[in-house]
C-alpha cells in the first residue's frame, strides 16, 4: 500500500487514512485511570499508539496526539453509590484524592518513559474539565436525551437507539441489552437498565464532590473523554483509540453523548487493540492476575521467572500485530530479549560497517535488500503491522552478519543499498518502533529510579505501612543500595 490504510473498528474495514484536515492529525487516546499502578495490560496501548503518533509524524502529518488522565468519575454502576474507584482508593490508603492521583500519575509517566513512549501534546485531567463535563450534559438534557432524577442525570439509551446505531461499534443490539443488563440495586431510579449516567449524586461520604445545577456530585465515566476529545480535537477528530475492552459501554456512549451535543458523528476512525492476556484470560485487576510495571522491572511476581527491561517488553508487544491477542509467558519474553537483541547488534554492525564506495557485485542480494527496505514502509501502511516491519528487519540481519563475517563479499552491496538499509534501520527500528538500546535506558536514570522507591518508602512509612517501608530498604540493601535516614527527614543512599 502506497498510502496509510487502518482497519477501522466503527465499519469493520480497512480504509484509507483521509485527515480532516490536510497535513494534520488529531489522535485522542483513553488514558489510564490513576488510583492504582499499571500493568502490563495497560501498556500495551500506550506503546501501540506511541507507534501510531510516530508514524503518522514519520509520513510528514502535524499530529495533536490527546491521552487523559482519569482522576475523578470512573465507576461501575453497582448500586445507587457507584463507587468513584479514585475516591474509594484514596479512603483505603489513607490520603487526599489529589494525593492519590498525583501518585499513581507520578507512576505512569515514570512507566511511559521506561517504555519510551513520547510525550501525548496535551494530557488533560477529568478533574480539570468538569465545567466542560457539565455544559455537555446541559446540552443533552436540552435535546431530550438526558433526564435527571434524585440528583443524578442519565443518559436515555432506547430513546436515543429509536433515531441512531447504538452498538454499532461493539456489535451489541440494543433489545438484546435490554433483555440480557442485569438487575442492579439501588439502580430503580433509571428509566431503562441501559441508561448509563452522566452525572451521579454524590453520597455525605463522597470526598470528591463539584456543585451542578442538579447539586452536588461527580461526573461519570464516559463524558469526560466526549468533553476533553472536542474541547482539544473538535467535534469531529480522526482517530480514537483504546483498548477493546473499551468498546463497550465506554466507546459506545462517548459516541451517542457526543452525537446528540454535537449533531455529528465524532471520530473518523475508531482503533482498538487487542488483549494481553495470562492463560487465556484478560488481564486485569478483576481477574487478580496483574503484573504491574514495577514488578515486571523488579522480577517481584510469582508468575515471573526474572526482571525484563523495559525494551524487551516493548519489543515482545510490537513482534505482535496490535488487533491480536497476546498471551503473556516467561518464554516469550525471554524470546523476545533474545530476539531483539539478535537484531540491535545486527543494526550496531550495520553502523560500523564501512560503506561499499562501488555499484555492488551482487545484482540479486542487492535487489533482496531493497525489496526489505520497501517493504517496511508497505508493512506500516497496512494497518501499521509493526510484526512484518519486525520480520523484514530480521531477514536483513544475516546479511549484515555475513559481510562482517566474510561470508559475502564486502563488495556485494552498492553503495545505494547500503545508505537505503541503514537509513531502514534507523527510521524503522529507531524512529517508528521506538526502540533503543538496552543499557541507554540504564545510563543516568540509576538516581530517578532510587528517588522513584525512595518516594514510595516515605509514602509508606506516612501511612505507617512499616512492613512495606522495611521490605523496600532490605531489598535494596541486598542489591548493594545503602538507604540512610537524614536527621532533617530526607533519604541519601549510596551504591556498594
Amino acid at each position: 500500500m502506497s498510502t496509510l490504510h487502518l482497519y477501522n473498528s466503527y465499519t469493520r474495514e480497512k480504509e484509507k487514512f483521509e485527515p480532516s484536515v490536510p497535513g494534520h492529525a488529531g489522535l485522542y487516546v483513553c488514558g489510564p485511570t490513576v488510583s492504582g499502578e499499571s500493568h502490563l495490560g495497560h501498556a500495551r496501548p500506550y506503546v501501540t499508539f506511541d507507534v501510531v503518533y510516530r508514524y503518522l509524524t514519520q509520513l510528514g502529518y502535524k499530529v495533536r496526539y490527546v491521552r487523559n488522565i482519569t482522576d475523578a468519575g470512573h465507576f461501575e454502576e453497582e448500586g445507587r453509590d457507584a463507587t468513584d474507584k479514585v475516591a474509594e482508593k484514596a479512603k483505603l490508603e489513607r490520603l487526599e484524592p489529589m494525593e492519590l492521583v498525583q501518585k499513581y500519575t507520578n507512576l505512569f509517566h515514570w512507566g511511559m518513559r521506561l517504555f519510551n513512549n513520547i510525550e501525548p501534546t496535551i494530557e488533560p485531567t477529568a478533574t480539570g474539565h468538569v465545567i466542560e463535563q457539565i455544559s455537555m450534559i446541559e446540552k443533552i438534557i436540552s435535546e431530550g436525551y438526558a433526564y435527571e432524577v434524585n440528583g443524578s442525570v442519565y443518559f436515555d439509551v432506547k430513546k436515543y437507539a429509536e433515531k441512531y446505531p447504538y452498538g454499532k461499534l461493539s456489535g451489541r443490539k440494543i433489545d438484546e441489552l435490554l433483555e440480557t443488563t442485569r438487575e442492579l440495586d439501588g439502580q430503580e431510579e433509571k428509566r431503562n437498565k441501559v441508561d448509563f449516567a452522566l452525572w451521579k449524586k454524590a453520597p455525605p461520604e463522597h470526598i470528591q464532590r463539584w456543585n451542578s445545577p442538579w447539586g452536588e456530585g461527580f461526573p461519570g465515566w464516559h463524558i469526560e473523554c466526549s468533553a476533553m476529545s472536542s474541547k482539544y480535537l473538535g467535534q469531529v477528530f480522526d482517530i480514537h483509540g483504546g483498548g477493546m475492552d473499551l468498546q463497550f459501554p465506554h466507546h459506545e456512549s462517548e459516541i451517542a453523548q457526543s452525537t446528540i451535543a454535537h449533531g455529528c458523528t465524532p471520530v473518523r476512525y475508531w482503533m482498538h487493540n487487542n488483549m494481553i492476556t495470562i492463560n487465556g484470560k484478560k488481564m486485569g485487576k478483576s481477574y487478580n492476575n496483574v503484573i504491574k510495571i514495577t514488578e515486571l522491572m523488579s522480577g517481584n511476581h510469582p508468575l515471573l521467572e526474572q526482571a525484563y527491561h523495559p525494551m524487551v517488553i516493548r519489543f515482545y508487544i510490537l513482534q505482535t500485530h496490535y488487533r491480536s491477542t497476546l498471551d503473556f509467558s516467561n518464554e516469550a519474553l525471554q524470546a523476545s530479549e533474545k530476539a531483539f537483541r539478535r537484531l540491535w547488534e545486527a543494526y550496531e554492525l550495520l553502523q560500523k560497517m564501512p560503506a561499499p564506495t562501488g555499484t555492488g557485485s551482487d545484482k540479486a542480494l542487492n535487489e533482496k535488500v531493497t525489496a526489505f527496505c520497501n517493504e517496511c514502509g508497505e508493512f506500516m501502511n497496512d494497518d501499521f503491522n509493526t510484526a512484518k516491519v519486525i520480520a523484514s528487519l530480521f531477514e536483513m540481519a544475516p546479511i549484515i552478519n555475513g559481510i562482517k563475517g566474510g561470508q559475502i563479499a564486502k563488495d556485494a552491496l552498492s553503495a545505494d543499498t547500503h545508505k537505503l538499509m541503514l537509513e531502514t534501520y534507523k527510521t524503522y527500528l529507531v524512529d517508528v518502533l521506538g526502540m533503543q538500546p538496552m543499557q541507554a535506558q540504564q545510563d543516568g536514570k540509576i538516581d530517578k529510579v532510587l528517588s522513584l522507591l525512595v518516594d514510595i518508602r516515605k509514602d509508606a512509612k506516612t501511612r505507617k505501612d512499616y512492613a512495606t517501608s522495611d521490605l523496600i530498604r532490605n531489598k535494596l540493601a541486598e542489591a548493594g543500595v545503602l538507604l540512610k535516614d537524614e536527621k532533617d527527614g530526607s533519604v541519601s543512599w549510596t551504591i556498594e
